[in-house]
């Protein structure tokens, strides 16, 4: 049986593992946020990043790709995400559908856990382009996660309106 992974972030553009078909897919009930403070990969404990996360929203869709596991390697794919996704607890690994041009998949996926004490949903677009901007941790500065997310989902057709409005934002307090 094969293993499907929901992109919506980092793992668009470093996924980590072996990647045998790739789909545009749409997850409902989802919506990509800056809802996650980053106190390792973006930021520190003084100065934490913000990551992006899966935040349920009724009303909304988060679009993305739709990875499938190269055959033979679900074990250790599944050991990778769990130890880059759910390091800091913040996230709850789940199986979703998703939406693809040729039908229905069950995708894992990571959402947020909204109790965790790093959410931080509802911040303005102003307040996370500032956090985004001057926070830094062990993969590299913040800004550097934001654009690359936003360059690749821009690649795919994808664009996602508050990622181009703070990439934006971001070149103008840089």
């Amino acid at each position: 049986m094969s293993l499907w992974v929901f992109a919506y972030g980092s793992l668009i553009w470093h996924p980590d593992f072996p990647v045998a078909e790739h789909r545009i897919a749409r997850l409902s009930g989802w919506r990509r946020s800056f809802c996650m403070q980053s106190t390792q990969y973006r930021g520190t404990t003084e100065a934490p990043g913000l990551v992006l996360a899966l935040d349920r929203c009724a009303l909304s869709h988060c679009d993305g790709l739709a990875l499938r596991v190269a055959p033979g390697h679900e074990t250790e794919t599944l050991d990778r995400l769990r130890a880059r996704e759910l390091n800091a607890s913040a996230y709850h690994e789940v199986s979703l559908p998703v939406t693809t041009r040729d039908g229905m998949l069950d995708c894992l996926t990571y959402v947020i856990d909204r109790t965790h004490p790093h959410y931080c949903g509802g911040m303005t677009l102003e307040d996370q382009a500032a956090v985004i901007a001057r926070a830094s941790g062990e993969r590299g500065p913040n800004r550097d996660y934001l654009l690359n997310t936003a360059s690749h989902l821009a690649e795919l057709g994808l664009e996602d309106a508050d990622l181009v409005w703070l990439a934006a934002r971001l070149r103008d307090l840089a």
